[in-house]
């Protein structure tokens, strides 16, 4: 069987995981690496046993390669995946899809046109807490997720909706499975010209409410969503991956309602207190098998396996598009905040003042 022509364009600090766990999978030949940084590009290359070009157009002539997986910064993904996707060769391309809503169009429209295979890399679908969580939940009425993390230097060509954030709207979207109708949304700039925390709420036409919340300037980092529905509650925290329901118990449901309980003369009300969880509320920790390849891992052989055989990914370019629409429309609606209510008051970001950096610019 011939064995898939696999370059990686871009191998900084996550770049050089795609290299090399391509390196690694059974049916692929990883052929190149793509960086503009010589010693950077030559250094993954030697460790892989392949070759290192430091110009990723030297690839896109139909011979060289089968599929390429681009991690360049965000604002480099319209042109070096679409040089790509415009000559039919199969991209795997690092969330967000692009750095706007109307490059991410073009990239999805590419795809399309040229039938060429779009993958974008919303890693946490393969987060087993996630899968475990995906598959009990029935139409979601209210969703709250929280993703936080220290300051990291990286990705400051975004911020932090297209940065952190992206990750949990297309997670909601996954579960909700519904357009959206109104957004809500407010955000803070600290270390530079993007927001860098951002509080929002998405009203769905289901009826469904989700509450975000992305910061990456936290002193510590975290990764959790709370998911509430007909049947009860559930909560997973992703980075620890652990999964909790709470749903109604055979007291709650059939017996004496606990607060007609609680009225009754000389009610026990530490007794009842102790009854919430287990009695009335029943607790399950959920099975999340972790057992299997990491994310990553998983991610990049859904490619390889999705190019091979014409499977679809779990995230294609019009899903992503989808993440990026609602994506948009927060980033719109953090623009627009009004901080005092007043049409001639602060808006956006930047509550009091402009930072230096608005002002350059």
């Amino acid at each position: 069987m011939k064995r898939l022509r696999v370059a990686v364009i871009g191998v900084g600090a996550l770049g050089r995981h795609h290299a090399r766990i391509l390196s690694e999978l059974d049916g692929v030949d990883l052929v190149a690496v793509a960086d503009s940084q010589a010693e950077r590009g030559q250094e993954v290359a030697s460790k892989h046993r392949t070759r290192w070009v430091s110009d990723y157009r030297t690839l896109i002539d139909g011979k060289s390669v089968d599929a390429v997986s681009v991690v360049v910064p965000t604002i480099g993904h319209r042109s070096v995946a679409g040089e790509f996707l415009d000559r039919g060769i199969p991209v795997l391309v690092e969330k967000p899809l692009a750095a706007s809503l109307i490059q991410a169009r073009e990239l999805a429209e590419l795809a399309t046109q040229n039938h060429a295979l779009l993958q974008v890399g919303h890693i946490e679908r393969f987060n087993p807490a996630f899968q475990a969580a995906e598959r009990v939940v029935v139409a979601p009425k209210y969703i709250r997720s929280e993703r936080t993390s220290t300051y990291t230097f990286r990705s400051t060509d975004i911020g932090v909706v297209l940065d952190l954030m992206i990750h949990d709207i297309d997670l909601v979207l996954a579960l909700v499975k519904s357009p959206l109708r109104q957004c809500e949304a407010f955000g803070i700039g600290v270390m530079g010209a993007n927001e860098d925390a951002v509080q929002a709420r998405l009203h769905f036409e289901n009826g469904c409410i989700a509450d975000l919340t992305a910061s990456r300037i936290s002193p510590t980092a975290s990764r959790s969503m709370t998911v509430w529905s007909a049947s009860g509650c559930l909560t997973a925290d992703l980075h620890q991956r652990e999964v909790k329901r709470f749903a109604p118990g055979n007291a709650l449901l059939y017996g004496t309602p606990p607060l007609e309980r609680a009225a009754r003369p000389g009610a026990d009300l530490e007794a009842l207190k102790k009854d919430v969880f287990g009695q009335f509320v029943t607790t399950e920790n959920l099975p999340v098998d972790s057992s299997g390849a990491d994310a990553l891992t998983q991610e990049l052989s859904q490619f390889v396996d999705c190019v091979t055989n014409g499977h679809q990914p779990h995230v294609d370019g019009n899903q992503a598009l989808e993440a990026m629409i609602v994506a948009d429309r927060v980033l719109d609606a953090v623009r627009k905040h009004s901080w005092n209510g007043q049409a001639n008051g602060p808006v956006g970001p930047y509550p009091v003042t402009a930072t230096p950096l608005q002002k350059a610019g």
